[in-house]
């Protein structure tokens, strides 16, 4: 996985934050790394990129680490507009 758009995705199988993540990666069409986390045995990665909670989910993007799956959602959705919206937008009034 090699160029500017580098996604990972650090998670765990059974978790539902996770597959959040993966089904709107999925569904947008974009390539990314899984990275499967053993949380009672945190890598340092995860650590690294969410060193406050120490939680999954974390997206990578080129080297940015995003925590907490609706937040990495709603990025995701501004950052590629190839498809569908995964959110409601906001009504321009």
């Amino acid at each position: 996985m090699e160029g500017k758009n580098q996604v990972k995705l650090h998670g765990v199988w059974v978790s539902s934050y996770s597959k959040r993540v993966e089904l709107a990666l999925n569904i947008k069409g974009i390539p990314y790394e899984y990275i499967e986390e053993d949380l009672s045995n945190k890598s340092p990665l995860l650590l690294q990129y969410n060193p406050i909670h120490k939680k999954i989910s974390v997206l990578v993007h080129n080297g940015k680490p995003l925590a907490e799956s609706m937040i990495i959602l709603e990025y995701i959705d501004e950052t590629w507009k190839n498809a569908h919206r995964l959110l409601p937008g906001v009504l321009d009034i």
